[in-house]
């Protein structure tokens, strides 16, 4: 039988132990945060009715994975694809069990989605996104469009990956700009202003032109894409553009909350950028993009906005806001770039050595009585020279080697001396691999470095 050749499949990222690590880390961050805030995590089914995929933010781009059984007889189910983001199958969950559910709905959600996209460098076709959202029956307080970035912020802040700022527009701005200026077809415009970063203003501006507008509007729709500001200035530098509007008023003190709320509790991270679009169709209040500083090229790795009408029964709307971290994107990046890594590749703390077959029980039980204290370790798998254990260990990154009392010869340990207390009674000991230091340790009483309990995640000097 000849070598069986496995080639991988473009778009479904798999990482090393070491990558795994750092993932996770993410992960339990990301959750921690969630939950601190007050939202309770829920788990939705992996699939929806295509149907409802493509009449609910779905459409052709998005390439929707259908799933079906590749033996048995056909059924009557309905046609099933796997769901592209977590906003429409969360819809649907809010539907199905709004009768069991306290409102405001705050829900934390992370799970794999599935696009068909080509992929590339921080694309995927499996990727991984945590998402929360507030959802309320019938109207929505504004005050959550200003929380649900300030969480956002928070988990940013605890992460080793430098500065990310959230942009911030509100979609009511450039709706009620444009109708000021005498532009009607509002979404149209602003999806040609959303290619500046692509193209450029000067073609922005001929593509506005060509759609209608007239060289004036097409300038004073720039004019206020390019406003950016960290405080309330943005409100001031809108107003001296000369254009007026009750939408574009009542946008203009939705988004001051929003940046006032971001200058009290979270300075620097939120900022008014009244370029971000955010699907205009789709979001109908704030809208938010972020950035991480210094590699803005990369794009928006968190996003989402106020919508009025998550779902609805007929009867009754279920308006929220929201807000995605693209985990696998993120991560992809700067696992690719190179710019974050793990201390070590195993969660191991304590490599736990073994003298010969004979005596493993003894190994195993200081490690059992380790582990009771929350201090990760395995046993060495071949009572191997001693040597040959410490570099085992030092392989994987482990920091410690611990010396069971039983057959424990003291040159083989390390450092030459002899380990029988007073009454003539060998001690367990434990080294650090690193220093070389050995010392007499005690399984019930031992306690490593905060630092080296668990895997550290460590940012690349740039």
């Amino acid at each position: 039988m000849g070598r069986v050749k496995i080639s991988p499949i473009s778009g479904f990222p798999e990482y090393l132990p070491s990558e795994r690590l750092v993932e996770q880390h993410f992960l339990d961050v990301i959750r921690e945060t969630f939950e601190l805030h007050g939202f309770g995590s829920i788990e939705t089914r992996a699939v929806e009715p295509v149907e409802r995929l493509l009449g609910k933010g779905g459409d052709a781009d998005k390439e929707i994975y259908g799933v079906s059984r590749l033996a048995g007889e056909e059924t009557a189910d309905a046609e099933l694809g796997l769901h592209f983001d977590l906003t429409v199958p969360f819809a649907r969950y809010v539907l199905e069990n709004a009768g069991h559910l306290a409102f405001p709905f705050r829900r934390h959600q992370i799970q794999k989605v599935w696009r068909g996209e080509r992929p590339q460098e921080g694309r995927y076709r499996e990727f991984t996104q945590a998402d929360i959202d507030v959802v309320d029956v019938g109207e929505l307080a504004p005050h959550f469009e200003a929380e649900v970035p300030l969480v956002m912020a928070e988990v940013f802040s605890k992460l080793p990956i430098g500065q990310m700022v959230i942009q911030v527009n509100n979609r009511k701005i450039p709706e009620g700009f444009y109708l000021g200026i005498g532009v009607s077809d509002v979404v149209g415009t602003l999806r040609i202003v959303d290619k500046l970063d692509k193209i450029g203003p000067a073609k922005v501006a001929e593509l506005l032109v060509d759609a209608g507008l007239t060289r004036e509007q097409a300038d004073q729709c720039l004019a206020l894409a390019a406003i950016r500001t960290e405080d309330l200035s943005f409100v001031d530098r809108v107003r001296a553009l000369g254009v007026s509007h009750p939408t574009l008023d009542e946008g203009l003190d939705a988004l001051a909350a929003v940046i006032r709320a971001g200058m009290e509790n979270a300075p620097g991270a939120l900022v008014a950028d009244l370029r971000i679009a955010r699907g205009l169709d789709y979001y109908t209040g704030t809208v938010y993009e972020t950035q991480l500083v210094g590699h803005e090229s990369w794009g928006s790795f968190c996003s989402g906005g106020r919508y009025d009408s998550l779902a609805s029964d007929g009867k009754t709307t279920y308006p929220g806001v929201g807000i995605s971290i693209g985990v696998s994107r993120l991560l992809g990046l700067l696992l690719g770039q190179k710019l974050l890594t793990a201390s070590r590749s195993t969660p191991a703390c304590v490599l736990v050595a073994v003298n010969d077959e004979e005596s493993r029980p003894t190994s195993t039980r200081a490690a059992t009585a380790l582990r009771a204290r929350g201090i990760p370790c395995e046993v060495a798998p071949k009572p191997a020279k001693f040597g040959k254990q410490i570099r085992y260990a030092e392989r994987r990154g482990i920091p410690y080697v611990w010396f069971p009392a039983a057959g424990q010869p003291a040159a083989e340990v390390g450092d030459g001396r002899d380990t029988t207390n007073a009454v003539g009674v060998r001690s367990d000991q434990v080294k650090d691999i690193r220093s070389g230091e050995q010392v007499d340790a005690d399984a019930s009483a031992w306690q490593p470095p905060a630092a080296d309990l668990h895997p550290q995640i460590l940012r690349a000097e740039s």
